[in-house]
């Protein structure tokens, strides 16, 4: 009954996804057809190439790339450096900066949006990709949290034997606790991933020209200015959503295992 019960919810997420692909495939006549089928017939894989007439595709994919892989580098580096600091040493005040640093979760990114724009603005970075990378550098709370609850589980006789044969704080850092924190490290990297490829608010709020879009704003160009083609819209979105699928596909062990370890749940 439990399996059972789990494919039914199964069949119920994919069923957008099967939609989205069926239809990547399909005629534009045969996409608004009513009643619509799920099958294609014929297939048309023309839509995948009309993506990159339409639509200078191959340069957001490459403007994603280098956003998101900043971002996972800079969120990565600062959330495990803060993380440990918060996990490991001591100091007046540690878990008052933490319970600060826990609240700002509770804080709507809309509430900061104008302030942090009229930064940028001031600064000059409107229409770069520095507003969106430069944050992942200054860490990020869920992170930092999550990768502290895992550093708090290391054994501390491993960072004091190092420290005895005369091993820095940092030293210990990254030849101690970083080899053995990759799963967790790994799954921030993935959720970091997630949430910069996804992400379709601040690249509208700071990208003006067309060539620096990312692939969230360029699906939205078959909605404006491409009148709403069906086929190379749901093609253009099923490529966006592959790298997804597959890095969490290749990476779901460690994922879970990441997740399981740090103590996070729900």
């Amino acid at each position: 009954m439990i399996y059972a019960l789990l494919i039914g919810f199964s069949i119920l997420f994919i069923l957008p996804f099967i939609w989205l692909v069926s239809t990547s495939l399909k005629t534009e006549s045969q996409a608004i057809t009513y009643p619509p089928s799920i099958l294609p017939s014929p297939f048309d894989w023309g839509n995948y190439k009309e993506v990159f007439e339409l639509v200078p595709f191959l340069r957001f994919y490459m403007n994603t790339i280098i956003v998101t892989g900043f971002t996972v580098l800079g969120t990565i580096v600062s959330s495990s450096i803060v993380g440990y600091a918060f996990a490991r040493i001591k100091g007046r005040g540690r878990n008052f900066w933490f319970v600060i640093l826990l609240s700002t979760m509770m804080l709507p990114p809309q509430v900061t949006m104008i302030p942090v724009y009229l930064i940028f603005s001031n600064l000059g970075w409107v229409n770069t990709f520095l507003p969106l990378i430069i944050p992942a550098f200054f860490g990020n709370a869920f992170f930092i949290f999550l990768l502290r609850q895992f550093f708090k589980a290391i054994p501390k006789e491993l960072e004091e034997s190092a420290i005895i044969d005369g091993c820095s704080t940092f030293g210990v850092f990254w030849r101690i606790v970083v080899p053995l924190s990759k799963p967790a490290l790994l799954t921030v990297g993935i959720l970091s991933f997630m949430g910069s490829w996804n992400d379709f608010l601040t690249p509208l709020i700071y990208l003006n020209d067309t060539s620096k879009y990312t692939l969230a704003l360029g699906i939205q160009l078959f909605n404006g200015q491409l009148n709403m083609q069906w086929g190379p819209m749901m093609a253009a979105s099923t490529m966006v959503i592959l790298p997804l699928v597959l890095i969490f596909f290749f990476a779901q062990k460690h994922f879970i295992e990441g997740i399981a370890l740090s103590g996070i749940k729900g």
